[in-house]
């Protein structure tokens, strides 16, 4: 069958509805499936407030079941309320480094070298920007900076 008999299906989006009733803790996340790491980033977090206490335990515990244990989590400081050094997260100890990497990316690391970046969504960011958003940085072949794919999803103010 060639490529042009296929049936092409719209993605699967999940209702604004659902996003809007997610309440804060819960992880939003998509992740690069082909386990590449070709892209620049390795997947996609839209987290619901700026408190990471809240928003990081969910998504440390997701990544965990995906990855194997999260040792270290490099964050912008000035895009949260507050941060402390660690967390306990399932019982195991998170380290969180403030880096100067920008508030649109946090670093997660499994063991002592394995690093995967990840898009951090804005919390007030519009259902459909961020799913654009985050469909753009998951795919294998992107080479956009996470700062530029949240520009080009964003729309202009009216």
């Amino acid at each position: 069958m060639a490529e042009a008999d296929i049936p092409h299906r719209a993605p699967l989006f999940l209702p604004d509805a659902i996003h809007q009733s997610v309440k804060p803790g819960t992880a939003l996340l998509r992740l690069e499936t082909t386990g590449s790491q070709d892209g620049i980033l390795d997947g996609a977090w839209w987290p619901r407030t700026r408190n990471i206490a809240t928003e990081l335990p969910a998504l440390i515990s997701v990544l965990t079941e995906y990855l194997g244990p999260i040792t270290r989590v490099g964050v912008d400081a000035s895009a949260w309320n507050s941060l402390p050094t660690r967390l306990v997260i399932d019982d195991q100890v998170v380290h969180l480094d403030s880096d100067p990497i920008g508030d649109d990316t946090v670093l997660i690391t499994r063991g002592h070298n394995d690093h995967f970046a990840l898009l951090v969504v804005p919390p007030d960011t519009s259902a459909d920007a961020a799913r654009q958003a985050m469909a753009r940085a998951v795919l294998a072949v992107n080479t956009t900076e996470a700062a530029q794919i949240l520009i080009a999803t964003t729309p202009e103010p009216e």
